[in-house]
Order: structure tokens, then C-alpha cells, then sequence
């Protein structure tokens, strides 16, 4: 497996950090780089983690959608019946 999506994901990383700490304008140049970086690691990884981090999703989005679905089921339990 080749390992060479390690690069830009460290320099994400690294310039991500340097994101958060800064305040002045670099940090904003900072920050685009790290998520370009970021993509750029994740198109580079092999399928394997590629295809761990769709399942990974695919399960938290899941979740999110039954957590929604239940909300919104309390709120119409919750609101009064007009009667015409």
C-alpha cells in the first residue's frame, strides 16, 4: 500500500494547526492550503481507507438522518390539532 497520501496529510495537518493559532491574514491563506492539502491526501489514499471513510459516513449520516426523524416526529406530536 502505498503511503505516499501521508505527505499532504501531514502538511494539512501542520498547517491547519498554524490556522488555528494565528489570527492575522496568512492564516486564512493557511487555512485554504490545509483543506486543499486535506482533498489532495484524500484522493491520493488507497482504496482501503478511501472506502472506510465512505462506510464512516455512510453510518453517521445514518444516524443523523433517525435523530432528525425523531425530532421532528416530536414536534408534531407536540403541536395542536386545528379543528375546522
Amino acid at each position: 500500500m502505498p503511503l505516499s497520501f501521508l505527505i499532504p496529510l501531514c502538511t494539512a495537518l501542520a498547517t491547519g494547526y498554524f490556522f488555528k493559532k494565528s489570527t492575522d491574514e496568512i492564516a486564512y491563506i493557511a487555512g485554504v492550503f490545509a483543506a486543499i492539502s486535506f482533498i489532495l491526501s484524500l484522493v491520493l489514499a488507497p482504496w482501503q481507507i478511501q472506502f472506510g471513510l465512505l462506510i464512516i459516513v455512510l453510518i453517521i449520516t445514518n444516524r443523523l438522518l433517525q435523530e432528525n426523524e425523531s425530532k421532528q416526529t416530536e414536534v408534531t406530536r407536540k403541536q395542536p390539532r386545528e379543528i375546522n
